[in-house]
Order: structure tokens, then sequence, then C-alpha cells
């Protein structure tokens, strides 16, 4: 999807405009993929913009640093803070938020001990990333040929920008084949996850996740799909999945913040009951509690004035 810029980024510390946060073409993480990011929305809410599970973002992005042996140079709170301000000086009633750490200018070489760390956020519209109508007409998967990196290759834990080219190349085969989207099995094929969403699939009236061990990212979405599945009654479990397991699905949704809750309707051309009624229910409740619009959810929006 095309970017609209907004007014403002925030880099290190201070606001800049969009057209003037630039870095230069020797910024170590672009050449060796060794940055942190996150992927963050704010919705509209009677109380004005308000952040969807936002300290947990940042935690995470934190957690993301560490593993990769990145010091970050500003604390939870402070880019907690930090995005607020930039969704504020945005003026959008909803955005897509994107905070990156990647190493700066000054230093080549795969030893990144010595380099600087530079943070920015930035914010824009930004629509359901696998389309408006994927919770209710789903979405076509297909196993891809690309194997999801295990945890002593690239570690899965950490939302790094290098891990994406595995992504990527899954996506770019599943839309070339005429597909919306991608499923990754690990190497002991199991299913891990798509390019960006976490997998739910319902089996015997009971709804199963990939676990992390299978090379699923922690999803902050994911953790809270599976507290409303749980406060609707539904059973609700981490457990390995085979890929046959997707083919008799009785009824199976992604989600993330990007994706949010969509449906799938087929894997492998395997249709598959669309939207189901679990389903249907998850993604409604979710709709409402990004929104602040559920009394037991409310502490997961953090407003920014």
């Amino acid at each position: 999807m095309p970017i609209t810029p907004t007014e403002k980024i925030w880099m290190n510390g201070k606001l800049v405009a969009w057209d003037d946060a630039r870095i230069h073409i020797l910024t170590h993480s672009l050449h060796y993929g060794m940055g942190v990011f996150e992927g963050i929305r704010a919705y509209e809410t009677a109380g004005g913009p308000g952040v969807f599970r936002l300290t947990e973002h940042i935690e995470r992005l934190h957690s993301s640093a560490k593993i990769m042996m990145m010091d970050m140079p500003y604390s939870v709170d402070e880019l907690v803070e930090a995005t607020k301000l930039v969704v504020r000086e945005s003026g959008l009633p909803s955005c897509y938020i994107r905070p990156i750490a990647y190493y700066g200018y000054g230093e080549m070489g795969l030893n990144t001990l010595p380099c600087s760390v530079d943070v920015a956020i930035a914010c824009w519209p930004w629509g359901a990333y696998l389309g408006d109508d994927a919770a209710t007409k789903g979405v076509r998967m297909k196993i891809s040929s690309w194997v999801r990196h295990d945890h002593n290759s690239m570690p899965p834990a950490s939302k790094t920008t290098g891990n994406y080219v595995n992504s990527s190349l899954a996506k770019i085969e599943a839309v070339k084949a005429g597909y919306d989207e991608a499923i990754m099995l690990n190497p002991h094929g199991f299913v891990s996850e798509c390019t960006g969403e976490n997998i739910f699939v319902a089996r015997h009236g009971r709804l199963i996740s990939p676990p992390l061990a299978s090379g699923a990212l922690e999803g902050i979405t994911q953790s809270s799909v599976m507290t409303i599945a749980r406060d609707q009654g539904f059973e609700c479990s981490l457990d390995n999945l085979a890929r046959s397991d997707l083919y008799i699905a009785e009824e199976m949704f992604v989600c993330g913040t990007a994706a949010e809750v969509s449906a799938v309707n087929s894997v492998d051309d395997r249709e598959i009951l669309c939207p189901g009624p679990m389903t249907k229910l998850i993604a409604e409740e979710y709709h409402k509690a990004v929104r602040g619009q559920t009394d037991r959810y409310k502490d997961w929006v953090e407003h920014v004035s």
C-alpha cells in the first residue's frame, strides 16, 4: 500500500519534517538488516485517538533489541510518550505507527558493538493490510516453499528487520501465484505463521495457534485474540499444527496489528467455512476492543491526549 505522508516524524528525540527524515547511504542497518521495529495502530475512540496496547509494543521493541544485543538509547516510557506525541502531531483520528531502532552511520562491518543506535517513530493513514473485506470474505492462502527460520539461525522472537527477507520471499511467491498470503512451515514441518500474521485454526470446536517454539512471533494481537476468545467461552490453546490440520480446519483466521482479524477462505485451494462463527464473533469483539468500546478491555487503549 502507498504511504500518505504526515507532517512530522520523531527522530532521536526531536520532531522533524517528513521529507527531512533522512539517513546516510552508509547507514549500517541498511547494509546488514540489523534493526528492530514494531507495528502499532491508533484508533479513533470516544476520547480521541487511542493507541492499542502501546506499552506492550514498546516493551517488545526493547526485548527485540536485547535479543540482538542492541543498546536502546531511550526507555520504554520515553518511547511511549514519543509515540503519543507523533500521533498528536499528525492530527489523524486513526493511523498506523512504525517505531524503528537501527544502527546508524559511522561504522561498517559485521561487528555492531561500536555502532551508534538511532531511533525513529512515524505514523500515517493505513487501511486493513489484507483488504477491507478480509474479515468477511476471507483471504486465499498458500503454503510457502520458503521455510521459516528457526531459533538458532535468525531468532524469530525478535522483530528484526532482516528477518523479514524470509517473509518477503514467501509473500512475493504467494502473490505471484495468485494468492493473498503465504503460510510458512518451520524446519520440522510444523505450521509457524504467515508472512506477518499469527494463525488460528478451529479443530474439534477449539481454537489452536502455533506456539513460539514453532518459530511464530509472540503476537500482541494474538494474545488479545486469545483473551477475547476465552472470554467468549471458547477453548483456546497454543499447540503444534501440521499442514494437513489446515486443510481440514473447521474455520481459520489470521491476526496481527496490520491485518487485524482476517478470515481465511482456503489453503492450497482447500475451501474453509468463511467466516466461521468463532471467527466472526472474535473479529467483532476485537473491532470494539481496539476502539475502547468494551469496558473489560479499556486498559488496552492508551489515549494520546
